[in-house]
C-alpha cells in the first residue's frame, strides 16, 4: 500500500538465478501414461487482469541473491542519472515441464545468462511461431502494452519439480521510472542516492523479477556505492559493511517470504540508528536521511519513538508481528507517498505518527497477506487505514465509531459512491475510497458481527493466509466462519453496490 499517495543513472549488471515452480498460469505436464514430457513455454504474466505481463508461469522463485553496485547521480554525467551493475542470483522450482520461461525486467540490458551453470546466447526476439536453437536469451520491452519481459531459452528443457539456479547480469542507466497512474515508483533516482519503492509492479527497473504478489520469495543484498553513503534493504544485516578503495558494501538478509514489491535497496545520505526492540523482542533498524529539516526531523522522531508501543498495540489485536525485524527509512527527497516495504517502510521528507501506523499495520495486511490480484488490494488500504483508526482511538484520540461517522457525514458526489472498490481498475488503485471506503467496510463490519469476532477473523485471516496472498472472497469466507453469518447482502453493499452505503453501521 501506499500512503500518501492516496492520493492520503549510467550502466547497470546484474547476475539472477532462479529455481521454477510457479504454476498459477502457462501449460501443464503431460498427465501419466501418456507418451512423454511436454516441454512448453512458461506464461509470460501470472494471469492478473490489471497487469497481464507481470509475474509470469512455469516456475516458483525460491530466493534472490542481488549483488548491486550503484553511482548515485552526483559522479553520473547526466542529473538525476545513476548508474546500477550487479548480480543476481534466483533459485527456481519448475512447476510444469519448461522449454522457455520469462523474468519480468524494465529499461535495464542484459548481458549474460547462464542456467545451471551453463550460458545462454543472446539473440534477437523471435516473431510468434519461429523457433529458436540452443540455449538462448532475448528482451521486450514494449512501453505502450506494459510488457517487459526477459525470456530464457534452457538447454537442457527444464523438467517439473527441478530446482534451476539461473543468473542473469545486466546493466543500464537509472532514471525516475512511472508508474501505469504517472506515479513516481521503481529505482527512483534522487540527489543523493535512490528511492527504491515499487508498488505494485516496479520491482522490475532494477532487477530480473517475477513480479507479482503471488510469487513471494527471500532475499538477500549486497549493495556497494560510494563511501559515505549508505544502503539500506529489508530485513537486518547479515554481516558489518565493508569499504574498500572509495566503495562501501553493505549486506542484508530478509529471510522472510516477501512479495517483490515490497522490496527496497535505498541509498542516500542516511544516519543508520542503534538498533532497539519492541516488547516482544522484535529488533528495530531507523535509517533517516541526514539532511531532513528541523521540522522534518522532530515530527519522524516523535514518531519512530512510537514504533515499540505499535507493534505491541497492533500484535495485541492481530496477532505476533509477522517478520524478523523493523523499522522505517526516511528520505529527504519525495516520490509523494510512503510505501509499507516490508520491515522497512520508506517515508517520503518525513514521517508522521499516522503514517507510521498505517504502514506498520501493513506488515500484517498487504505484506504477510498479500492480494492474489491487485483487484482486491482495499484489504491492503482499507486495513491500514482502519488500523491508524484503532491507533487514534486507542490513545484517546477520535474514536473509530467517529472517524467512521466523520467519513459517511459529508455529502459526497454520485461517482463518488459509485466507485467500485472491490475492482478499483488499475487506474484506481489508490484512490481515496480505496483507503477511506475500505477502512469503512471493516468498521461496517466489525459492527455487524461484533467485536470477538471482528479481532478473531482478524487474527484467523493472517494466521491462514500468512506468506500467502489470498481475495476478497477468500476474507468474506473468514468472516462467515467466525461469525456464523452470511455476509453476502454486507459485502455486495460495501465492495459492489454503486450508491452510498445505507446508515445502518452508522451510531
Amino acid at each position: 500500500m501506499r500512503t500518501v499517495k492516496m492520493r492520503m543513472a549510467g550502466g547497470l549488471a546484474v547476475a539472477v538465478v532462479v529455481m521454477a515452480g510457479f504454476g498459477a498460469t502457462g501449460a501443464v505436464a503431460a498427465p501419466p501414461g501418456t507418451a512423454g514430457p511436454r516441454y512448453t513455454a512458461g506464461s509470460d504474466g501470472a494471469g492478473d487482469p490489471y497487469f497481464p505481463y507481470s509475474g509470469n508461469g512455469g516456475y516458483d522463485v525460491q530466493h534472490y541473491d542481488l549483488a548491486l553496485t550503484y553511482t548515485p547521480p552526483a559522479m553520473a554525467p547526466a542529473p538525476l542519472q545513476g548508474s546500477l551493475t550487479g548480480v543476481a542470483t534466483i533459485d527456481l522450482v519448475a512447476t510444469q515441464d519448461l522449454d522457455r520461461f520469462n523474468l519480468d525486467l524494465r529499461g535495464m540490458d542484459v548481458t549474460r545468462v547462464t542456467v545451471g551453470g551453463k550460458p545462454a546466447a543472446e539473440v534477437e526476439a523471435p516473431a510468434p511461431g519461429d523457433e529458436v536453437d540452443g540455449a538462448a536469451y532475448w528482451q521486450v520491452q514494449d512501453d505502450a502494452a506494459r510488457r517487459w519481459e526477459l525470456t530464457v531459452q534452457p538447454r537442457p528443457k527444464v523438467k517439473s519439480g527441478k530446482s534451476v539456479r539461473v543468473v542473469v547480469e545486466y546493466r543500464g542507466t537509472t532514471v525516475r521510472p512511472l508508474d501505469v497512474e504517472g506515479a513516481l515508483y521503481g529505482w527512483v533516482t534522487t540527489r543523493d542516492g535512490a528511492i527504491v519503492v515499487s508498488e505494485p509492479e516496479g520491482s522490475m527497473t532494477w532487477y530480473p523479477v517475477s513480479d507479482h504478489p503471488t510469487d513471494k520469495a527471500t532475499y538477500r543484498f549486497a549493495i556497494t556505492v560510494p563511501a559515505g553513503k549508505v544502503a539500506v534493504a529489508n530485513g537486518l544485516p547479515h554481516k558489518p559493511a565493508e569499504t574498500s578503495d572509495g566503495w562501501t558494501t553493505w549486506f542484508w538478509d530478509a529471510p522472510d517470504q516477501q512479495a517483490s514489491y515490497l522490496t527496497t535497496a535505498s541509498v542516500g545520505d542516511f544516519e543508520l540508528r542503534p538498533t532497539y526492540t519492541s516488547t516482544s523482542g522484535i529488533p528495530i533498524v531507523d535509517a533517516v536521511d541526514a539532511n531532513l529539516t528541523a521540522n522534518q526531523l522532530n515530527t519522524t522522531n516523535a514518531s519512530l519513538a512510537l514504533q515499540p508501543a505499535m507493534i505491541d498495540f497492533f500484535e495485541s489485536r492481530f496477532g505476533p508481528y509477522p517478520f524478523n525485524s523493523y523499522g522505517a527509512i526516511v528520505d529527504d527527497d519525495s516520490v509523494g507517498y510512503a510505501l509499507e516495504t516490508q520491515t522497512r517502510p520508506v517515508y517520503s521528507g518525513s514521517a508522521g505518527q499516522g503514517t507510521v501506523a498505517h504502514e506498520l499495520a501493513h506488515q500484517w495486511f498487504g505484506n504477510a497477506v498479500s492480494p492474489l490480484r491487485w483487484q482486491d488490494i482495499w484489504l491492503n488500504e482499507g486495513w491500514a487505514t482502519y488500523a491508524a483508526w484503532l491507533w487514534t482511538d486507542d490513545r484517546g484520540g477520535t474514536t473509530a465509531q467517529q472517524a467512521y461517522n466523520s467519513w459517511y457525514a459529508p455529502a459526497r458526489t454520485a461517482a463518488y459512491w459509485s466507485f467500485q472498490i472491490g475492482d478499483p481498475g488499475d487506474l484506481g488503485l489508490f484512490a481515496t475510497q480505496v483507503y477511506n471506503r475500505g477502512a469503512a467496510t471493516l468498521h461496517a463490519l466489525r459492527v455487524e458481527v461484533g467485536d470477538e469476532a471482528f479481532f478473531e477473523g482478524a487474527r484467523l485471516w493472517v494466521e491462514r493466509f500468512n506468506d500467502g496472498a489470498a481475495t476478497s472472497a477468500d476474507f468474506q469466507s473468514v468472516y462467515e466462519e467466525v461469525s456464523g453469518e452470511d455476509l453476502d447482502a454486507f459485502f455486495q453493499i460495501w465492495l459492489w453496490d454503486q450508491v452510498k452505503p445505507p446508515a445502518t453501521w452508522t451510531l
